[in-house]
């Protein structure tokens, strides 16, 4: 049956219009935190340090396994064709048959200490993977975090830049009405049509940096490209001032809990306790061994005893003990002990480097956050200074007293003063958020360890 014309149409315009809600639905805007956690769950770095971990616990739980005693079994069976020893001492050609079997195990009492050092290594390596894990998840998140702001900023300068093309544009509006009265001449009009074009240039260029600004920080949070992305603007309301923290008690604070130092302390750590077991194996090793064994034996033709009773006849245990002298093994333990040696030394400069340039981080960071107070102190006043004065240029291009070109200017001062501004605001918010890290307050809440 055909439908009615209007019908069809009526149809097909619910149809489009419903496929265009769907195509036009907003994408969901993410916050900063929720940003922070996708990259950090999501980050290669951080799965692949997660994986290490779990080899390192991995690790701890044999070495611990290693103070306990071997135990194994054993079984042989051995087929015997062709002449054997008879009942009567004589050889006869006759087949035979017979096994063994045994349990034994072996206990290491001294080793020069080198299990106990090992459980210790295993376990210093445990807890220095999880300070990695931290420090992993924290540059994620520092990096992630940087490229919101990119973001952010990209945004609200494509704003600024549409209003600064607005306003052209109605400044070339008038312009063109005021040549048509005669009241300006065409250089004006040739101005404002310079500046509406470099308006427009300027905000073409800010949407495509907005747009890199958006595949960067997709990158951090290993976020699919395909997908759109898009971000909830930063509450800004915080008032702007200096840090009362000094570098100096910053540093001696974070000792204590950043991850970046408990590691290197933790590395060089680890690099004792390995020369303590390249120095155990100069130390003899001292063994106990126990178990207990029995046999059968077939003769093909012959009286043979029962399985049973040959297995509870043979029956028997030992127990005994050994002692293993190291005199020379081809200097392998002098070498091992120079090595470990240099790892030590190694692993305390690395440790004493990177404590130096944390507090060298700390104390710019510090800089850079009561340098940007100032900034922004500094640009609040350029900026309202200058709208002052555009505004002044404004009325004067209206009463004839200011040309194009000074009008030009202004706008351009002012749309300077308002990113620099902007500028130095979200660059005290960052660099804020870092030394609140320093002081203890994580970039993002603590999460468990798979």
């Amino acid at each position: 049956m055909k439908l009615p014309i209007t019908l069809t149409i009526a149809l097909a315009a619910i149809t489009l219009s419903a496929a265009a809600q769907v195509q036009e639905q907003p994408v969901e805007a993410w916050t900063l935190e929720r940003c922070l956690l996708y990259a950090v769950e999501n980050s290669p770095e951080t799965n692949i340090r997660s994986a290490r971990n779990a080899i390192a616990r991995q690790d701890y739980r044999e070495a611990i396994a290693r103070l306990l005693p071997s135990l194994g079994a054993s079984v042989g069976a051995r087929f015997n064709f062709g002449r054997n020893t008879g009942e009567d001492n004589t050889y006869v050609d006759a087949n035979s048959f017979d096994n063994s079997y045994g349990i034994g195990s072996s206990l290491t009492l001294f080793g020069g200490l080198r299990n106990i050092n090992n459980i210790r290594l295993a376990r210093i390596n445990r807890i220095t993977g999880g300070h990695e894990l931290d420090l992993k998840r924290d540059e994620v998140a520092f990096a992630t975090m940087e490229a919101f702001f990119n973001v952010l900023y990209f945004k609200k300068m494509v704003i600024l830049a549409e209003a600064q093309l607005e306003e052209s544009r109605l400044n070339l509006r008038q312009t063109v009405r005021m040549v048509e009265l005669g009241i300006k001449g065409f250089p004006d009009e040739a101005e404002m049509r310079a500046k509406e074009a470099s308006d427009s240039y300027r905000l073409t260029l800010q949407r495509n940096e907005l747009t890199i600004g958006i595949i960067l920080l997709k990158e951090q949070m290993n976020f699919p490209l395909e997908e759109e992305l898009d971000i909830v603007p930063y509450d800004m309301t915080e008032e702007v001032a200096k840090s009362l923290e000094t570098a100096t008690g910053l540093y001696m604070r974070a000792l204590n809990y950043l991850p970046k130092a408990l590691s290197a302390n933790s590395t060089a750590e680890a690099s004792k306790v390995a020369l303590q077991i390249a120095r155990g194996a100069r130390y003899p090793t001292i063994s106990l061994d126990a178990g207990l064994n029995t046999s059968f034996f077939h003769l093909q033709g012959g009286s043979n005893t029962s399985f049973a009773n040959q297995f509870s006849g043979k029956r028997g245990y030992y127990v005994g003990a050994s002692l293993n002298i190291p005199i020379f093994n081809g200097l392998s333990t002098s070498s091992g002990i120079r090595r470990s040696k240099y790892q030590l030394s190694i692993a305390q400069i690395e440790r004493d480097a990177t404590l130096r340039g944390l507090y060298s981080e700390i104390e710019q960071t510090v800089a850079d956050m009561n340098g940007s107070a100032d900034q922004y102190a500094q640009a609040g006043r350029q900026r309202e200074y200058t709208s002052v004065a555009h505004d002044a240029n404004r009325r004067k291009y209206d009463e004839g007293l200011a040309s194009a070109l000074e009008l030009h200017t202004s706008s351009n001062r002012l749309m300077q003063a308002r990113a620099d501004e902007l500028y130095s605001r979200l660059t005290w918010i960052l660099k804020k958020r870092m030394v609140d890290y320093y002081s203890g307050i994580p970039l993002i809440e603590p999460q468990p360890e798979n």
